[in-house]
C-alpha cells in the first residue's frame, strides 16, 4: 500500500459505478482496484452496517455475474447514510491487527473481536437498528437470550445425526462449544438484538458448518463468515472479513482474487438458502443433516 493515511481518507460511501470498475482492475493485479474495494468493505464493516447488504449484492453481481436481485431496496437512495466516524485511534487498532504475524483460529478471533472496541461509540446503536431490521436476524426480536449446549445431550444422539456430527466435532478437535465466552467477552452489555445474535452465532457455528456444507479449514473458516454475514448482516463478520483481504492486498496481493471467489460466493449461497436464525436447532439434534437440509430448503 503506498500509503495507508490515503487509504484511510477513501473509505467512505462507495460510488457503485466505480466499485464495478474496481472488480475489472482487479483481475489484472491493479492494487488502486484492491483499495477501492477495502474502502468500500471497511466502511460498511467499521462504519456503516446498514451498508453491507448492497456493498456485498454490488460486489457479488460486479465479480460473479449474474445478477440476482436479491435486496428489495436500492443500494443507497440518498448520499446521507448513518454512519459512525473512523477516528484515529481506530484506524491505529485496525493497523496493528493488520501487522500482526502468524494468526491461528483462537488469535485472529481475539484480535478482530478487539475491533469491535476500538470504532466510534455511535457503531453500537447503529449496529443494533441494523440487526433488528435485517430479515435473516428477526428471531432476535421475540426471542429469549438461549442458555448453554449441554455436551452430555450431543452425546446421546444417534449416529449419523446432527447432534453427533456436532459432538465429534467438538470432542475431536477439542473445540469449545461456544467459540468463545459469552461472558468474558461481556455479551450480556450489548443490546437486545445484538445481544442475541451474538450468542446464538458463538453458540451455533459449528452448527452452521455442519449444516450448511462448510468443513472446518482455513479457507472455509473465510467463507462461512461471508455466509453468516449474508445470513444475518453479523458486524463481527464483516470485520474479520475487512482484515483477512486487508492482510491478503499488503502480505499476498495475488491471492486477492481467490479470496474475493471465496467470499462472493459464500456470500450469495447466504442470501440465498433460508435464513438458519430461525430454526431451533436444539430440536434437531435426533434428526440427520440430510433430512434437515430437505425440510428447510424452502
Amino acid at each position: 500500500m503506498h500509503s495507508r493515511q490515503l487509504f484511510e481518507r477513501t473509505v467512505g460511501l462507495p460510488d457503485f459505478d466505480e466499485l464495478a470498475y474496481a472488480f475489472a482492475k482487479v483481475r489484472h493485479n491493479d492494487s488502486a482496484g484492491r483499495e477501492q474495494i477495502l474502502a468500500a468493505v471497511c466502511w460498511a464493516a467499521f462504519a456503516c452496517p446498514q451498508a453491507i447488504t448492497p456493498i456485498f449484492d454490488a460486489m457479488a453481481d460486479a465479480w460473479l455475474g449474474e445478477k440476482r436481485h436479491l435486496t428489495t431496496s436500492k443500494p443507497f437512495e440518498s448520499d446521507i447514510l448513518p454512519s459512525a466516524p473512523l477516528e484515529p485511534a481506530f484506524w491505529q487498532a485496525f493497523w496493528s491487527v493488520i501487522d500482526q504475524k502468524n494468526f491461528d483460529a483462537t488469535s485472529i478471533t481475539a484480535a478482530v473481536a478487539s475491533l469491535g472496541g476500538a470504532v466510534h461509540s455511535s457503531m453500537r446503536d447503529l449496529s443494533e437498528a441494523a440487526a433488528a431490521q435485517h430479515p435473516g436476524a428477526s428471531a432476535a426480536m421475540t426471542r429469549p437470550v438461549p442458555g448453554h449446549i449441554d455436551l452430555k445431550s450431543l452425546s446421546a444422539a444417534p449416529k449419523n445425526s446432527l447432534g453427533y456430527a456436532l459432538h465429534k466435532m467438538v470432542v475431536d478437535n477439542g473445540y469449545d462449544l461456544e467459540v468463545l465466552d459469552r461472558d468474558a467477552i461481556q455479551l450480556s452489555e450489548l443490546p437486545p438484538a445484538l445481544r442475541y445474535l451474538n450468542v446464538r452465532i458463538l453458540q451455533m457455528h459449528d452448527v452452521w458448518h455442519l449444516a450448511a456444507g462448510y468443513s472446518t479449514s482455513g479457507s472455509h473458516e473465510i467463507a462461512i463468515s461471508a455466509f453468516q454475514l449474508a445470513q444475518f448482516g453479523h458486524n463481527y463478520s464483516a470485520m474479520f472479513l475487512a482484515v483477512v483481504l486487508m492482510k491478503s492486498h499488503e502480505g499476498m496481493p495475488r491471492a486477492f482474487p481467490l479470496l474475493l471467489q471465496l467470499i462472493l460466493e459464500a456470500w450469495r449461497h447466504g442470501r440465498e438458502v433460508p435464513a438458519l436464525m430461525a430454526i431451533e436447532w436444539e430440536a434437531e439434534w435426533q434428526h440427520s443433516i440430510a433430512d434437515i437440509r430437505k425440510r428447510y430448503e424452502h
